[in-house]
């Protein structure tokens, strides 16, 4: 039977990829759905990308944005460097670009300018890097960037009363929408829990890979996951974004 697996943010930490990818029991006709911010962060980025791309042509796959993804995006495409970027992680991608000249700019910006904002599957379970505001869906967002930045969902989520019945005149409108949704973007660490994290319907599966924490993959249906090593472990001489 076809299993659905969904993987957090990235940061550039190939080798934790390269390690859920083994521990997890995936199959060949399975599919994946990675949440967005593959760079930014460890020194691997370019590679990490480089990675799916090869990937994708032998595994089917599913590529959502994250809001580091655009920030690399238009980088690529105009050059920009924004401060903020910079101080949050850019400095090092653009580093693993200059020491991987073998790789195809081109190809890079084409994937990730093919990037989606979000997926729906046929069970109405939604994948989201961040989240959305609207009581209508992240298809009726009047900000068209809310889907890399929201940080208000997760928020919900968690302040919500776990007792509260669905038909409940103070049930969140926006947690009805979908059977489940699943997420990145806001590290579960920021909460001290260290693995994918669920509040009402919604997953959260970013577990802190871009700071102290661990790269995760998980089967939707099952709720079984597997972890990278921390990944200052795995990069021992990096700071990555230094933080949690």
């Amino acid at each position: 039977m076809k299993k659905t697996f969904v993987i957090g943010d990235i940061h550039g930490g190939l080798k934790a990829l390269k390690e859920i990818l083994e521990k997890a029991p995936i199959e060949k006709d399975d599919l994946l759905i990675f949440l967005g911010d593959y760079v930014d962060g460890w020194s691997e980025s370019s590679k990490v990308i480089q990675f799916l791309i090869e990937l994708e042509k032998k595994q089917s796959c599913i590529f959502i944005e994250g809001n580091h993804d655009l920030w690399c995006r238009k980088w690529l495409e105009n050059g920009e460097t924004p401060s903020t970027w910079l101080l949050h992680g850019g400095r090092e991608t653009i580093e693993s670009y200059k020491r991987n000249k073998n790789i195809s700019r081109e190809e890079h910006l084409s994937f990730l300018k093919n990037l989606v904002k979000f997926y729906v599957d046929k069970e109405n379970r939604l994948f989201i890097h961040a989240g959305f505001t609207s009581t209508y869906g992240p298809e009726r967002e009047l900000s068209r960037d809310n889907h890399i930045w929201d940080r208000t969902l997760w928020e919900l989520a968690l302040a919500t009363q776990k007792d509260l019945e669905e038909d409940h005149i103070f049930y969140p409108k926006r947690l009805k929408l979908f059977k489940e949704i699943f997420i990145g973007h806001t590290p579960t660490t920021r909460v001290s829990c260290t693995i994918p994290m669920q509040a009402m319907n919604v997953w959260n599966v970013d577990t802190g890979a871009a700071f102290k924490g661990k790269l995760s993959i998980m089967d939707i249906d099952s709720q079984e996951y597997w972890q990278s090593e921390a990944l200052p472990i795995l990069y021992p001489m990096e700071k990555g974004r230094n933080k949690d």
